[in-house]
């Protein structure tokens, strides 16, 4: 029997992870936020390659190859080299290093349903044009960029790349690079944070404006649908042979101290969504300029997409019907976290030469959780809750949510990536007229704005939404259909569209026989699904996270774990429970 060829990716930016690949296959992987409990955490790596050598029973002596992403600039970033040292990795481990669009690019190819395709990266910044792996060949850059002189070259950073991926080899086609620069954000109150001319800054910038924080480009585009068209009307690109340039004049128009940092959000609400708006429309014409300019200069029918800017789901459903490509694929990690991933199919791809094996297009890579682990957490809290076990717990579950429960919803191995697709999962009924507000408020305590996804049968999509696609990582938007806007009013945004998930059955067996059972019962096969996590909080990880979270939280009603049903002692109505066909039993 051959030795597996163990092969182990990692990404040091920030929204840090690590991915373990086993003969071209993903066997574990893990963002470094859902141990550390530190949003958007990342650059050194011990934590998560820890969790992943030991989730797989291995040590470094069993791998192949190590694979990094390490878009380390010293002179203007020092900070963020010296949060990636003290690694605990042998000195004698072979690593291969690779630059940001080429992982982001990767992490497209090894998950996606295609074995050619061209692939566009478009992030904030990657890796500075003196650190690219990819730019051997002149001709992919601008003619400015080629020009630089060698002291120069790292002021200049990549923003968006475009890529062939044919006969197992990755071809850059066109690379674009711009300056790194600080702006004054009294003078130009919604500039990008450092990177000259990127789209995926320019929303950031504004984003920034609007809460005051950074890794707030979610929020803004859940706000733009409040927005008004044609309130703020300046002229932000100029589009010229596929590159995209940001002009600033117009800044100087916005008022710096009508941003978050100054005002109350609530107060200006209209102000902000109004922004929003505009930010969003903006964006969308840029990037659909970008796919249509990358389409003509080397034409695929299949295309991934990746980097940070993949992730607004409103720009990318409208991609089908405005570019001229036919089948997209949207890596559902595709900000930094993903990096990870694409250093895997690096090693295995590029660096092995192994052929592309077609992945089953889970996105649940963490590791599993035995029964006798969550025994060990329940009874930490054994005098507050009181615990059901039965094989029954579909059912039983599915007629808590009909009849109006919250539930937190947790199996198997945790998704990777920032969306929760049914192993750690908050739900509700989206029938509920005041569930959204309840949820944000009550569960979540975040931004009563924010809209909910529905999580709904791959089969049933087009009854309720009209849907072009299978969506299984709710990455892209689409529109309710009329007759069912009132009647899922809690996952229905306020423009009518809905951010969906669809869910199959090969894919998510328990969550699909949740959504089927729940249909049995209210002939509506939708469920509201948000991240099991509160406020400024990652993703639960472990039983232990659910169950604190569980027995923290004034209004989630029930938690399921695997085979486990817990409610609160304070919350226990036997009469209630007898109803559904549950009895309170002891974990011993």
């Amino acid at each position: 029997m051959a030795k597996p060829i163990y092969i182990l990716g990692t990404g040091l930016s920030h929204d840090g992870s690590t991915c373990l690949l086993r003969d071209g296959k993903i066997i574990v992987a893990l963002e470094k936020e859902r141990i550390t409990k530190v949003k958007h955490d990342g650059f050194n790596d011990n934590l998560t390659i820890q969790y992943c050598l030991d989730a797989a029973g291995i040590t470094f002596k069993d791998l192949t190859l190590l694979v990094q992403e390490c878009t380390a600039n010293p002179i203007l970033k020092p900070e963020e080299v010296i949060k990636r040292s003290n690694r605990i990795i042998p000195q004698e481990m072979p690593i291969v290093n690779i630059s940001h669009h080429i992982a982001h690019a990767y992490s497209a190819i090894g998950t996606s349903p295609f074995h050619e395709m061209g692939v566009v990266v478009m992030d904030g910044q990657g890796s500075s044009l003196d650190t690219c792996i990819d730019v051997d060949d002149p001709k992919v850059l601008p003619k400015d960029i080629r020009d630089l002189k060698k002291d120069e070259k790292y002021l200049y950073w990549e923003k968006e790349s475009y890529y062939s991926f044919e006969n197992g080899k990755l071809c850059p086609i066109f690379k674009d690079f711009s300056k790194f620069v600080k702006w004054d954000r009294l003078c130009y109150p919604v500039a990008p944070f450092d990177i000259e001319h990127s789209i995926a800054e320019f929303y950031g910038g504004i984003s920034y404006y609007v809460f005051d924080d950074e890794f707030c480009e979610g929020k803004l585009m859940g706000l733009a649908p409040y927005g008004r068209p044609r309130i703020f009307e300046f002229d932000v690109f100029e589009f010229k042979e596929g590159r995209v340039f940001l002009k600033y004049d117009w800044m100087k128009n916005i008022d710096p101290f009508l941003g978050g940092k100054y005002r109350c959000f609530s107060e200006y609400f209209q102000y902000y969504a109004d922004l929003a708006y505009f930010a969003q429309e903006k964006i969308e014409a840029a990037i659909i300029y970008v796919f249509n300019a990358y389409h003509d200069m080397y034409s695929h029918k299949n295309v991934g997409y990746a980097g940070g800017l993949a992730l607004n789901a409103v720009a990318n459903a409208k991609l089908f019907k405005n570019t001229k490509f036919e089948n997209f694929y949207f890596q559902p990690a595709a900000g930094d976290n993903g990096l990870a991933i694409g250093c895997c199919y690096y090693g295995w791809i590029e660096v092995l030469k192994k052929e592309k094996i077609l992945h089953n297009g889970s996105t649940y890579f963490g590791k599993q959780y035995n029964n006798t682990e969550i025994n060990i957490n329940i009874d930490k809290c054994k005098e507050k809750i009181e615990v059901i076990r039965t094989n029954q717990f579909v059912k039983k579950a599915a007629k808590l949510l009909a009849e109006g429960k919250v539930l937190g919803w947790f199996h198997g191995g945790s998704e990777f990536g920032p969306r929760a697709l049914g192993h750690r999962s908050i739900l509700a009924d989206p029938r509920r007229k005041d569930v959204r507000n309840f949820v944000n408020k009550r569960v979540k305590s975040r931004e009563d704005f924010r809209p909910f996804a529905p999580s709904v049968l791959v089969e049933d999509v087009a009854i309720y939404f009209d849907c072009h696609d299978k969506s299984p990582y709710m990455i892209l938007t689409a529109q309710t259909k009329d007759k069912w806007i009132e009647k899922l009013a809690g996952v229905v945004h306020t423009d009518g569209s809905a951010r969906i998930q669809t869910v199959s059955r090969d894919i998510n067996p328990q969550y699909y026989s949740l959504i089927e059972e729940f249909k049995a019962i209210t002939g509506i096969s939708v469920v509201l699904n948000t991240s099991f996590n509160g406020r400024e909080m990652p993703i639960v990880e472990t039983p232990q996270d659910a169950i604190d979270f569980f027995v923290k939280s004034k209004a989630m009603d029930v938690l399921v774990i695997e085979d486990y049903i817990l409610v609160k002692k304070v919350n226990v109505n036997k009469e209630e429970l007898c109803e559904v066909g549950l009895h309170v039993v002891t974990i011993e």
